[in-house]
């Protein structure tokens, strides 16, 4: 009895074993994927507050939180469940997806750009029938705006993260999309909220008695709009270099896949020879090339977004115009 139960004991600790691997495997996984999407998750929590500014601050986190649910229901429902079915039965479609996504990306920053700089003002925060909203409707179409905007960049960072993880064996995988969906959304959202209630918070501290933490309360009100004017800088730039750099890893991996299609090397090699040399640099050579090669991808994106800009917007206004 006493030998079966000391069996038994080895065969429980044998399987925890097994279980703990495979959890530092899921972690490490998941750690990898999630910070080859950092850029995008940058984006994402950039450009979300956006949604929930211009409402009374007693919705502001139920908005936070229904593009949280929608978030949340994207990846577990729709993206998790399609990556792994792409993993198992078309992973070659990963690159156009990828390559589709950049372009998505580069395109809508390079928007973004002309429309700061006046060269191209089609799209306004608020049109007139917005105004024509009640409170709940407009609230409603802010929501279904983010959840929309989220897929797309949700959809990105699933992509990125299947292609970390695409080597492994499919729990692994599957546990660590799992990891990467809610830990980016819990983190993402966590932000929001924590900046949308910013200026609250601030009020509420500007209050007190004593005045540090007066003075403290009344510089994150101050703060406000410079951070979310930031934060818009930050998730242009992020959308630029992100989507710039997907798309030369799409191009590369078509021109060593596809010998019809080897002169995209000369297209995109350039960016990673500009990396190599600034890594040369004594001293501050990884950061350079990190830096050097964020550049260049946000050249490539702002080409490529230049170009579907281009195709969708100017061409039709000349046929409009004739």
């Amino acid at each position: 009895m006493a030998s079966g139960l000391a069996a038994l004991l080895d065969d429980i600790a044998g399987i925890a074993k097994i279980a703990a691997s495979s959890l530092d495997d899921v972690s490490a996984a998941a750690g990898r994927a999630g910070a080859k999407a950092a850029g995008v998750v940058i984006d994402d929590a950039a450009v979300t507050p956006g949604y929930a500014v211009g409402f009374t601050p007693d919705r502001e986190l139920p908005i936070v939180a229904k593009i949280a649910k929608g978030s949340i229901i994207n990846k577990l429902v729709f993206l998790l469940p399609g990556a792994l079915l792409l993993s198992v039965f078309a992973s070659w479609a990963i690159y156009p997806i990828l390559l589709i996504g950049g372009s998505y990306l580069a395109f809508e920053a390079t928007e973004k750009i002309l429309e700061a700089l006046g060269l191209h003002g089609d799209h306004t925060v608020d049109g007139p029938e917005d105004l024509a909203l009640s409170s709940e409707e407009l609230e409603k179409k802010k929501v279904n705006g983010a959840i929309r905007t989220d897929l797309i960049l949700s959809a990105e960072i699933m992509a990125i993260a299947l292609f970390e993880v695409g080597d492994q064996p499919f729990l692994i995988r599957a546990f660590a999309l799992l990891a990467v969906a809610v830990g980016i959304t819990v983190i993402v959202y966590g932000v929001v909220a924590l900046i949308v209630k910013m200026d609250d918070i601030g009020l509420h501290l500007a209050k007190s008695p004593r005045q540090a933490t007066k003075s403290f309360g009344e510089s994150l009100v101050r703060a406000m709009p410079p951070l979310l004017a930031g934060l818009s800088v930050v998730g242009t730039a992020a959308m630029l270099w992100v989507g710039g750099g997907i798309i030369i890893h799409a191009l590369e991996h078509f021109a060593e896949t596809i010998p019809a299609l080897g002169f995209l090397h000369l297209l995109v090699g350039w960016t990673e020879v500009a990396k190599h040399a600034a890594e040369g640099v004594a001293g501050i050579g990884g950061i350079l090339g990190w830096f050097t090669f964020a550049i260049a991808s946000a050249v490539v994106g702002l080409v490529i977004g230049g170009i579907i800009v281009g195709i969708l917007h100017l061409i039709p206004r000349k046929k409009h115009a004739h």
